[in-house]
């Protein structure tokens, strides 16, 4: 009988746009629980060797551009040092110029499957992949850019979709759908009145709680195809006056 949990000590976690903001704490979690961990970053290269050298000599760093999508990924995934056990798809792009709309598919999307792709051809006995999207994916009133939110749709589909496909090999696809967490990037110091008044609990998802989740669906060995909200009831809609 299955113990029921993915031990995550000792084990090789590449996590995506690791260096900064909720990839940075994610990172943390991990190393805390034991495990070794690789952080991916494209701008952030000296938070990123901060940050690992902070935790510890076995984790590293590698510096890869998701912005041509597959190509990127297969770039990154060629740079490991070893197989990774679990992969955190935290990467992505947003509030773009119209101009540059056309990354959305690539970062938030194709690179995503790319990696997931990798991933699951590897000769692992169990595994464990987590996406992050977004809650605006499971709203029941979606109010984001649309372009935006085709990518993030598509990533969710193809969570389920390896899911499926490699349930038989043990290896596990989730994904944790956020509500609002931190203000955008510029806006440091906003406190998101407004975002946070169609929030029914009316507060930001803690950061950590966030991490938690990721690391709940790595271990836990009998969640596979979940989309799991942790957006503080934001999918549930406006919240009553």
């Amino acid at each position: 009988m299955r113990s029921g949990n993915l031990e995550l000590a000792g084990k090789h976690v590449l996590v995506t746009g690791g260096a900064v903001r909720v990839g940075a704490v994610i990172v943390r979690a991990f190393a805390a629980a034991g495990a070794r961990v690789t952080i991916h970053c494209r701008n952030h290269a000296e938070a990123a060797r901060k940050l690992a050298a902070e935790l510890g000599a076995q984790h590293r760093v590698i510096v890869a551009d998701l912005s041509s999508g597959a190509a990127g990924a297969a770039a990154l995934w060629a740079a490991l040092d070893a197989p990774a056990d679990i992969l955190v798809n935290n990467a992505s792009c947003y509030r773009l110029p119209e101009a540059q709309r056309g990354l959305y598919d690539l970062v938030n999307h194709l690179a995503p499957v790319e990696l997931m792709r990798r991933f699951a051809a590897q000769e692992l006995t169990e595994g464990a992949v987590v996406n992050l999207i977004d809650q605006a994916v499971l709203a029941a009133a979606p109010s984001e850019e649309e372009t935006y939110l085709a990518s993030r749709r598509k990533l969710a589909e193809a969570t389920r979709k390896f899911a499926r496909e490699f349930a038989a090999k043990n290896l596990r696809f989730n994904a944790v759908a956020p509500g609002p967490v931190l203000p955008p990037v510029g806006l440091e110091h906003s406190k998101m009145e407004k975002t946070l008044r169609r929030v029914p609990l009316r507060r930001p998802v803690g950061v950590a709680d966030l991490a938690a989740a990721v690391l709940f669906l790595a271990a836990n060995d009998s969640i596979t195809g979940a989309l799991l909200p942790v957006d503080c009831g934001t999918a549930l809609g406006m919240p009553a006056e």
